[in-house]
């Protein structure tokens, strides 16, 4: 029976989905696979019978992804299963950031026990004009399963959108309007969009994109949208912007001491995955991965091992190997089943950057010489007998 600990609260609708195969379980140490949403675990420790780690979201930097590749610790993360969520959030900040609707409601607040507050909005409501969002640019830097669904929205909604991600997959270019124009540079979006959302992973390269240089490429009075990390934006080059008013706003779901403390910011505390059905939806596709990977051996959406699909095991058994990328690995793999004199029906081999995953389907049953064998090759991390 697999042995599955909850670091965070997972919705039941996902759990509901566990068979009679699987127990819920306190304890972290005795985990055959873990499920997690916030909960921070670079400083805790892997144990060997660990396999699988379920990130039910989409960011995944609470989890040592490095450290677990090294054990053979498969991490899965759920891309596209708050995109909605994320996608009303961003659409309300626009709004939000469009018209001062905050301002005015907080002068209603203030002013609540004036008899006359009926005539007074008539006065006072002027002060919290803004502008309206159809015929307005948006530009879109990143195309995911996020991004695209910004940008149809906002076509719906008569904006004029412009979209760039030298990376989208061919699932989400299907997925765009015809009317989502496309952008061969983030610098053509700077200099022409009166709005630009960003939907791009925190990652060295993206740290900082948002900064002094970039800000002066951009019309002044623009809004910008930050659902991705707080990190992709420089901090001290926003308030510089914020305060001479080339930024009108700021709209951010990753507040920080600095960015909650400035001008003309519209900070909300990471509310983008923040629904029930989102949190529905991700230990769905959670747990759904984890019993995939745990029964079968099947790999889909990890973030630090490649995608690998056997289909369901129709022979004696089979064997999961994660290994380094290097030559000559399938050789002695396949070497190791001739000398236990065990056939091979059936092969799959797959890489990310400098790490491999292999399925063996065997025609009998895997023996343990078989598993001391492969398991004591050097660039092996793991081993485990599937079937």
């Amino acid at each position: 029976m697999f042995q599955i600990h909850c670091l965070n609260k997972i919705s039941h609708i996902g759990l509901d989905r566990l068979t009679d195969a699987y127990q819920l379980n306190d304890g972290f140490d005795a985990a055959d696979a873990v499920l997690v949403r916030s909960a921070a675990m670079h400083d805790m420790e892997m144990k060997e019978n660990l396999l699988a780690i379920a990130r039910a979201g989409a960011g995944v930097n609470n989890i040592p992804l490095d450290k677990c590749a090294e054990q053979g610790i498969v991490v899965f993360n759920t891309p596209g299963a708050n995109a909605n969520a994320v996608k009303e959030l961003v659409l309300a900040g626009m709004l939000l950031a469009s018209r001062d609707i905050i301002g005015g409601a907080e002068w209603v607040k203030a002013n609540k026990s004036e008899e006359t507050i009926a005539k007074m909005v008539e006065k006072e409501k002027s002060k919290f004009a803004g502008c309206e969002l159809m015929g307005k640019k948006l530009g879109v830097i990143g195309l995911g399963a996020i991004g695209a669904k910004i940008a149809n929205a906002a076509v719906n909604l008569g904006m004029e959108v412009y979209g760039y991600d030298p990376y989208i997959s061919v699932e989400a270019a299907w997925s765009l309007s015809r009317e989502v124009q496309h952008s061969k540079s983030e610098e053509q979006i700077y200099a022409e969009c009166d709005f630009i959302t960003l939907h791009v992973p925190a990652l060295a390269e993206t740290k900082g994109k948002i900064n002094k240089e970039t800000l002066a490429m951009m019309k002044d009075g623009v809004v910008i949208l930050n659902f991705s990390r707080d990190v992709i934006v420089n901090d001290a080059d926003m308030a510089e912007a914020l305060k001479s008013g080339k930024v009108k706003r700021y709209v951010t779901d990753f507040p920080n001491p600095a960015s909650a403390n400035m001008e003309n910011v519209i900070a909300l505390p990471h509310l983008g995955a923040s629904t029930e059905e989102a949190e529905d939806n991700c230990a769905v596709m959670a747990v759904n991965q984890l019993m995939e990977y745990l029964e079968n051996g099947n790999i889909k959406n990890s973030v630090n091992f490649p995608a690998c699909d056997m289909g369901v095991c129709k022979k004696a058994g089979r064997i999961a190997i994660h290994h380094r990328n290097v030559p000559n690995m399938l050789a002695k793999f396949t070497g190791a089943c001739s000398a236990q004199n065990i056939n091979i029906s059936d092969m799959i081999n797959k890489s990310k950057e400098e790490y491999s995953y292999t399925l063996m389907d065997i025609d009998s049953p895997a023996t343990e010489e078989l598993v001391k064998i492969i398991r004591e090759i050097p660039e092996v991390l793991k081993v485990r007998v599937v079937k």
